[in-house]
């Protein structure tokens, strides 16, 4: 039985620490460190929810090569239930390159199998997750996945009709279009940007540009969903579409990578919703959660456990 299905990119991340700024012509560098970790928000979310003692299956393209094998290897690990897992054996296992400076990261990514992630895997992974007990499905990384953004509103549709709650993760675009996002806003129960995302979504949406994140956030809420922003350094916001708002400013904290911060920032606020905690613990909990996971290198070394963020007067 699980709780949690979690749908998209899962692959490693080779994260890279030091003098990771390149110079071409052949000059060599020396970096301060290279750590091969799992990858692919869905992935690292999944991971987090897991060590948080949350019940998670994750829905997933991979190859059938080595990195799918470690991929898969590193999930199972932690507990998270990848039975949903397609290995491909025609598919490479997508691999990122996290050029890590502190706060500061360049991301270059390989997508191999994960953008053919298609609608049929994604709802087969879907009915068996209803079939087993699940309550919410997250997608992660929309702009990533063509070929299950193309009908991801259906899937979202029968996870309503299964009983299930939705959440949607649009990550960053790539091509800087931000297309689709607008089209899902009456399907998904929570959509979980960050500042910059929910700016350039809600810029495609109204057709001007919108320059501040709690406009932003009113727009895209007042298409049906509810709007939980991540702010970095400046905490998180949540706006209701009747234009209500609640905030977290957090505790700004000396970041070692900030790699997966965003993801395991909606694993605890998914984790808090499913326990029924008051939106204002909600969100406590989830930047806590996002804070905490920057300690450590990649994306998942970091990820607190569900004793680290209850209240201090609960410890």
């Amino acid at each position: 039985m699980i709780d949690v299905l979690v749908l998209g990119d899962a692959n490693l991340d080779l994260v890279l620490r030091g003098d990771v700024v390149p110079r071409f012509n052949q000059a060599e560098q020396i970096l301060d460190a290279a750590t091969l970790v799992l990858g692919g928000s869905a992935g690292i979310t999944a991971h987090a929810l897991a060590r948080l003692g949350r019940a998670t299956r994750i829905g997933a393209l991979t190859g059938r090569d080595v990195f799918g094998d470690q991929v898969v290897d590193l999930l199972a690990a932690a507990g998270v239930d990848t039975t949903t897992v397609v290995r491909d054996p025609g598919r490479t296992t997508g691999l990122t390159v996290v050029l890590s400076q502190g706060q500061e990261r360049a991301i270059l990514t390989f997508l191999g199998a994960i953008s053919a992630y298609s609608i049929d895997q994604a709802t087969d992974a879907l009915v068996s997750a209803a079939r087993d007990g699940a309550r919410h499905v997250h997608v992660s990384s929309f702009f990533l996945l063509p070929a299950l953004g193309a009908g991801l509103a259906t899937v979202f549709d029968r996870a309503h009709a299964l009983g299930l709650t939705t959440s949607l993760d649009p990550n960053f675009d790539p091509a800087e279009q931000w297309n689709g996002v607008e089209g899902l806003l009456a399907n998904v129960d929570l959509l979980l940007p960050n500042r910059t995302e929910a700016m350039e979504i809600a810029t495609r949406v109204t057709g001007h540009a919108i320059v501040d994140p709690v406009a932003a956030g009113t727009v895209l809420a007042s298409r049906g969903a509810v709007v939980v922003m991540k702010d970095g350094r400046r905490g998180a916001l949540l706006v209701h579409p009747d234009g209500s708002i609640v905030r977290n400013v957090g505790t700004p904290v000396d970041a070692i990578d900030t790699t997966g911060a965003g993801d395991t920032f909606n694993a605890a606020y998914l984790d808090s919703v499913l326990r029924d905690l008051p939106e204002s613990e909600c969100l406590r909990r989830a930047v806590l959660a996002g804070a905490l996971s920057t300690s450590a290198i990649g994306g998942t070394a970091g990820q607190p456990t569900l004793d680290q963020l209850l209240p201090v007067a609960l410890n």
